[in-house]
């Protein structure tokens, strides 16, 4: 996979411990994800994701990716390929800076990374959103994702998981 083909619009590249201090910065910018998806963001908690991996993928497969204008974070990415099998990618972590909600970037960098997949052989796209998260409902629908009826009780949340077939 050539992530820098995820975007036309944005220069995309995976997100190192350099970067975790700007990740923190624009996920604190979103408190209604952390109400809804504890625990609340920190500097360790960006660096947990980072490292995790679903059951039988490795590194490899991962890509904790940040979409930039210029030097600036707009948006950050959990993109594992071929998971849960090698038709699907999923996507397990999606946030744009709260300053730029509203103004179709979220929907644009989705699009642009849908048509992307499916250009490589990608059948279908999943991920998952908090149950009771009304915002991450509403976009995922916005960009057509549908629910799998597939729901995951957590501690904390249930989560619903979503696809769209491309």
């Amino acid at each position: 996979m050539n992530i820098n083909l995820l975007s036309n619009q944005y220069g995309v590249r995976k997100i190192l411990d350099k970067d975790i201090p700007d990740v923190v910065n624009l996920c604190e910018g979103n408190p209604l994800y952390y109400k809804h998806c504890p625990p609340a963001v920190s500097i360790e908690q960006i660096k947990t994701e980072l490292r995790a991996l679903p059951p039988n993928k490795t590194y490899k497969d991962k890509y904790y990716i940040g979409f930039y204008n210029n030097d600036v974070l707009v948006a950050v990415m959990d993109l594992i390929r071929k998971y849960p099998n090698d038709e699907i990618a999923f996507i397990g972590f999606f946030m744009t800076n709260n300053k730029l909600q509203g103004t179709g970037i979220g929907t644009n960098i989705i699009t642009e990374c849908l048509q992307y997949l499916k250009s490589i052989g990608y059948k279908q796209v999943r991920l998952g959103y908090v149950k009771d998260n009304p915002q991450s409902k509403a976009f995922w629908e916005k960009n057509h994702f549908k629910p799998t009826g597939v729901e995951d009780i957590q501690e904390h949340y249930t989560v619903v998981v979503m696809e769209k077939i491309l």
